[in-house]
């Protein structure tokens, strides 16, 4: 097992962790995901450089069965940073698989839990998806500041998808009403040119010309 060895992440809050485990239970037998929060260690009382993993962020709408977990990507606050994922095992198997790797991307370590959720049943992942160790750390969590700012951007990025519905309704009037008008255009075009086609056939008929011999 390697050692995860990062100049900024120091660990995870103990109370955090009984958290992930707790829910990861809750929800079983579905998969539980979410994405890691952390907060300054000075925040914490650590007299040390870096972040401790604080906070878990679980999106709305997403969507989770027994083996999988669907992440709704558009419904993520764009002003939220994350340092890694979270999710449980139902089976219990604490590795990742390839479509876990596949999520690994972004963030610096990835937690999965499994089944029975125990203080044990969990292991911490880099990138890759090699093992990392990840410190417990027994610190004091801050206050709500961060779930505020949380409810904050998802509220903002609601009024956001609300803007954009009504943009887009707004828009599908203006095609109505250019496809009626385009519509009414034709028909007129139509009536004007069979119009025009009466009167050069009443013509033709009446100067015995190019088809005035076909009606003989």
């Amino acid at each position: 097992m390697g050692l995860f060895r990062s100049s900024e992440l120091l660990g995870i809050a103990a109370e955090t962790l009984e958290f992930i485990l707790r829910a990861s239970e809750d929800t079983h037998p579905r998969e539980y995901m979410g994405f890691l929060r952390a907060t300054d260690a000075s925040r914490l009382g650590l007299d040390r450089d870096g972040q401790v993993i604080t906070d878990v962020l679980v999106i709305p709408g997403t969507k989770s069965s027994p083996t999988s977990a669907t992440v709704q990507e558009f419904m993520r606050p764009n002003n939220v940073q994350s340092v890694g994922s979270v999710h449980s095992h139902p089976n219990g198997v604490l590795r990742p698989s390839d479509a876990d790797l596949g999520t690994f991307g972004q963030g610096d370590v990835h937690i999965i839990v499994g089944a029975p959720y125990g203080r044990t049943d969990w292991q911490a992942f880099d990138n890759d998806g090699s093992p990392v160790e990840l410190d417990v750390l027994d610190v004091d969590l801050p206050d709500d500041e961060f779930f505020e700012a949380t409810q904050e951007a998802l509220e903002e990025d609601d009024e956001f998808f609300e803007a954009t519905q009504e943009a887009l309704e707004e828009d599908d009037e203006f095609f109505e009403a250019t496809q009626e008008a385009l519509e009414e255009d034709a028909a007129e075009g139509t009536r004007v040119a069979g119009t025009d086609l009466a009167d050069d056939s009443e013509d033709d008929e009446d100067r015995g010309g190019f088809l005035s011999w076909l009606r003989r």
